[in-house]
């Protein structure tokens, strides 16, 4: 029986998270053992594989940047059921031309009837190809 968590310690919980995904883990409480994720890259269903992207995120920007941030703007309940979140992710890739990486987004997540996440949907400004040609650019006045 899972038990009812209000709507407001979810966004709670998101809010504290996402600033530092790329730094610490996330905490899962808030989310059904089914939940479905999809980006313009990946999409894929159940709570294991969604840890495993986001230790990815973590392993990725470690290896691959010397800064990456991960700015949250708002998070706020849009509808009974959904909660968007709006942010920009922006880093500077190791590379000795220091390519400056930059893109915005929003996630929405859905809620069943106990306010468990069983949706998450990200939606990029870009394309991922327009964002990985951002690795190849000289960045200017920096």
């Amino acid at each position: 029986m899972e038990h009812q968590l209000p709507v407001a310690q979810v966004i709670k919980t998101l809010k504290q998270d996402l600033p530092t995904l790329f730094q610490k883990d996330i905490l899962y409480h808030i989310y059904t053992q089914d939940i479905y994720f999809k980006d313009p890259v990946n999409t894929f269903k159940y709570k294991f594989n969604y840890r495993i992207i986001f230790w990815t995120l973590r392993f990725h920007a470690r290896l691959f940047f010397t800064q990456i941030y991960f700015d949250v703007h708002e998070v706020y309940q849009s509808a009974e059921d959904t909660i968007l979140a709006k942010w920009t992710v922006r880093g500077v890739l190791r590379v000795p031309w220091k390519a400056g990486l930059l893109f915005n987004g929003y996630s929405t997540y859905k809620l069943n009837q106990h306010n468990l996440i069983y949706e998450h949907i990200d939606t990029w400004d870009r394309k991922p190809g327009e964002i990985l040609r951002q690795f190849w650019q000289r960045q200017e006045n920096r």
